[in-house]
């Protein structure tokens, strides 16, 4: 490999009608990115008795990587404006690769959720950058399109990563898994440096500030909407395993969990697809849906054929929804897209969290039957605020980046 063939630069990636590889390099890094961050639930049984922890003990691993991202994506994110984008972006794969290998190798319980946090704080800063780097490599006629690309890491290794990585973690045990994950880092490190293009960092009187990004027109409706929806989908999505035992379908968990990924991923086509055109019509009728699936879920769950579908739907309107919400606030956002990305991180793994302790709470006080009741609720007003913002945030027509 000459150094020339791992040359990239930013105008010569916007003469390309889709730069297809170095996409996918930025798909690879949002699913190594969930793919650590998840891989710990798997394998919770083998880091308990290898680490000589409790089980409650090693799902902390899980706990503080999405405090690491949830505490340090902004701070992290407006502190690199300035810097040039791809060395941030490989600032944050190193990240993956160092403290993923730490915890192969680790032997203390402490140094690993050290190890973890940091974790945490590396995905939140790649999170921040993907989408604003996917859509500087296109024409903005095609960041729609390139978003989606982009973006189907994180459902890929959610529906198939993640279940192959605890099949991994049976053959060769979790250190080793970890070990492999971070081997994978290691390519992409290499695949980046030849495929993603670099881009210069906003300039001192473009970086636009927290509190200025969030009085952008469309920004704080796009910020609700996602809070409202990932809530409601975490709700149920974390609790699906007592709801499909209320259906008589507990032995059928993995096979209804792969028919939502699969049914996700092909939400991804569609709305990479139809998004530059169509991103209003795309969240509405996404989350009108999802309402359907908790109408559906909520009153005549005990058909089997009709639970499948209804997950299948479910999935194929939840899939597309990281492309379309993050393309819907980097337009609003403008100049300040970075930053805006970073407040999704913080919000969307805040509405991770609050859909754990809101559907723990309804479950042990009202059982699953009392999720559909909530689910329809933070729906309803989804569509509340996605109706209404369509001045900005969700405009109707073709999409217009600012």
């Amino acid at each position: 490999m000459t150094p020339m063939s791992c040359t990239a630069d930013g105008p010569a990636a916007l003469e390309q009608p889709l730069p297809v590889s170095g996409l996918l390099a930025l798909a690879m890094t949002g699913f190594i990115a969930i793919l650590s961050e998840t891989l710990p639930a798997g394998l919770l049984g083998q880091i308990s008795s290898g680490m000589q922890v409790s089980e409650a003990m090693a799902g902390q691993m899980v706990s503080v990587y999405a405090l690491g991202s949830l505490l340090t994506a902004i701070p992290l994110v407006t502190l690199t404006q300035g810097w040039r984008r791809r060395p941030v972006l490989l600032l944050a794969i190193v990240g993956f690769l160092l403290f993923n290998t730490v915890t192969a190798l680790s032997s203390s319980y402490w140094l690993t959720l050290v190890a973890r946090f940091m974790t945490g704080v590396a995905a939140g800063l790649a999170w921040g950058v993907i989408a604003g780097h996917a859509r500087r490599m296109v024409s903005p006629e095609q960041q729609g399109r390139a978003m989606a690309v982009a973006m189907i890491g994180a459902p890929v290794a959610l529906s198939l990563g993640v279940p192959a990585g605890t099949w991994l973690g049976e053959l060769v045990g979790w250190r080793m898994t970890f070990a492999l994950v971070s081997g994978a880092t290691l390519v992409l490190v290499a695949w980046v440096l030849c495929k993603v293009p670099d881009f210069d960092g906003h300039a001192p009187g473009q970086r636009p500030g927290i509190a200025q990004v969030l009085r952008t027109p469309g920004v704080l409706a796009v910020l609700l909407v996602i809070l409202t929806w990932v809530l409601a989908h975490n709700v149920l999505y974390t609790y699906i395993v007592p709801f499909l035992a209320s259906v008589g379908l507990a032995a059928s968990t993995g096979m209804v969990l792969l028919t939502f990924g699969i049914a996700a991923l092909a939400g991804i086509g569609v709305v990479g697809a139809l998004i530059d055109k169509h991103l209003r019509n795309m969240v509405l009728l996404s989350l009108c849906g999802f309402a359907v699936v908790a109408l559906v879920l909520g009153f005549v769950s005990q058909s089997a054929p009709l639970v499948y579908v209804s997950v299948a739907l479910w999935g194929l309107t939840y899939g597309g929804a990281p492309t379309l919400l993050q393309t819907a606030s980097a337009d609003a956002a403008g100049e300040g897209a970075d930053v805006a990305q970073s407040m999704i991180v913080t919000v969307w793994n805040s509405a991770i969290a609050a859909g754990g302790l809101l559907g723990g709470v309804l479950l042990s006080q009202w059982g699953v039957g009392s999720f559909h009741w909530v689910l329809l609720g933070l729906i309803a007003l989804a569509l509340l605020i996605a109706g209404r913002a369509h001045g900005h945030g969700f405009a109707p027509g073709a999409r217009v980046a600012r």
